[in-house]
């Protein structure tokens, strides 16, 4: 067998050697251990939301008109539903169902597709975007289409993001810091779990729900969001400390995706 298949070349030596009992090489991989990092995401005030999404609402695309049409939906999408960026440019006509305010993500991390339900506010922009746009659009085309009609890349939409930042007086930081457009995400989940908390949820029962809805595999991939929430909200931290150390223990020990 090539090394390359066994992993010897693909890990770099990280492997025991032995033999199965036909002779042939067996590699084990040792475990992988996520290292817990110490990032701490942009979290936008209510008055940094208000002002980007004044900026959002009254942007002019000097390249792309359907951008003015389109922006104000896609970046409520990111806020409101805490959508990652890939998982919003990849949406299709056939997965949005306007009945019932659903919209299915199928361009997902971890290959799990999942459903996001629209609140009411949200499901009437959408509706009313569909009013727009949708007419020109077969099941299989992308919602946010670029003006050639095929799926919009990321890159753009970020250089989008920097313009309103600065449309909207929100000072980015650069070198990861910020504020990124995949902050929204990271702030949907922060105010989510609060809200949830503040109408008398329970932690137990808030925490999977919120889990479920990002898309995240294990409850533990959700922990920095309650850890943010806790750190940014110290009444939420008093109430639930305790329950947080029996679900998580004191320290981090799992990997923290997003």
């Amino acid at each position: 067998m090539s090394d390359l298949i066994c992993g010897k070349a693909a890990v770099g030596g990280n492997y025991n050697s032995t033999r199965d009992i036909k002779g042939y090489d067996v590699y084990l991989m040792h475990d992988v251990f996520f290292k817990a990092t110490d990032f701490q995401p942009h979290i936008y005030t209510d008055d940094e939301i208000h002002r980007y999404f004044h900026a959002v609402d009254t942007y002019h695309s000097s390249i792309n008109r359907m951008e003015d049409v389109q922006l104000p939906v896609l970046f409520r999408l990111l806020y409101c539903c805490g959508t990652r960026i890939n998982e919003t440019l990849g949406i299709k006509k056939s997965d949005v169902d306007l009945a019932n305010g659903i919209i299915r993500l199928t361009e997902v991390k971890n290959g799990c597709e999942r459903y996001i339900v629209l609140n009411e506010e949200m499901n009437r922009l959408m509706k009313r975007y569909a009013d727009k746009t949708f007419y020109l659009l077969g099941d299989d085309d992308y919602i946010f289409a670029s003006f050639a009609g095929r799926r919009r890349q990321g890159r753009r939409i970020y250089d989008i993001h920097r313009m309103i930042l600065k449309k909207a007086d929100i000072p980015f930081l650069g070198d990861g810091n910020g504020p990124r457009l995949h902050d929204w995400r990271h702030t949907f989940a922060v105010h989510s779990f609060k809200q949830m908390v503040d109408n008398g949820m329970d932690m137990y029962v808030a925490l999977p729900v919120l889990s479920t809805y990002l898309g995240h595999k294990t409850i533990y991939a959700t922990e920095r969001y309650v850890r943010l929430t806790m750190s940014l909200y110290p009444y939420i931290e008093e109430r639930f400390s305790h329950r947080f150390s029996e679900v998580f223990g004191k320290e981090a020990s799992y990997g923290q995706t997003d």
